[in-house]
């Protein structure tokens, strides 16, 4: 069975020839892709969050006006952390949870080729389960129970460190992608508001 390599891969890493085996595990660079998606999402909720919070404590960014789009878009452009900033947060975040989730659905096609790659592939299971379910539900304690023992067996995957590098160029690029959409959104709801745009 051919091991099938994460489709994104850190640009910061090291030669792959001069790491040891279970370094150049296609399952390990995998985990260390999704732990890199994860925390930029996470960098991106409090983002939208702090942009929603100072809409709400500040009254002059109106979050809905019955002014025309454009009086709403001049104001919102002098109004720093206005309504089209969180939309686009918002957005930004929803790309960067995406690419984790792409990550974490790609799990059964990654083969690991090291025991340490069986542990970082679980990580990313229970990992994954904290973000979306009851911990406590059948069979995620069973599951954390077998990642306890396979650590404690061949200990933990290394821990690698975060490139900031690299999370400011994901962080841009998602914020690059919901800018463009938020921005298509905008347009299209100007041309219905023209009649341009026929609505089915």
């Amino acid at each position: 069975m051919a091991v099938k390599k994460p489709n994104v891969l850190a640009a910061s890493r090291n030669d792959p020839e001069l790491q040891p085996a279970a370094l150049r595990d296609p399952a390990l660079l995998l985990v260390s892709d999704w732990q890199m998606a994860r925390y930029v999402s996470m960098l991106l909720c409090r983002v939208q969050q702090r942009l929603e919070s100072r809409m709400r404590v500040n009254p002059r960014i109106q979050v809905l006006a019955a002014d025309s789009p454009t009086r709403v878009q001049e104001r919102t452009a002098r109004t720093q952390g206005g309504p089209r900033e969180y939309a686009v947060a918002r957005e930004a975040e929803v790309f960067a949870m995406t690419e984790a989730l792409k990550f974490q659905d790609s799990i059964p096609e990654v083969a690991a080729t090291s025991l340490i790659g069986v542990i970082a592939k679980l990580e990313m299971i229970v990992g994954a389960d904290r973000d979306i379910g009851d911990p406590t539900d059948f069979p995620w304690p069973h599951i954390a129970s077998v990642l306890r023992d396979l650590k404690a067996i061949a200990g933990d995957f290394p821990a690698g460190r975060l490139s900031r590098e690299r999370m400011r160029s994901d962080v841009a690029r998602h914020w690059e992608s919901a800018v463009k959409l938020v921005a298509a959104l905008e347009e299209e709801g100007a041309a219905e508001h023209r009649g341009e745009v026929a609505v089915f």
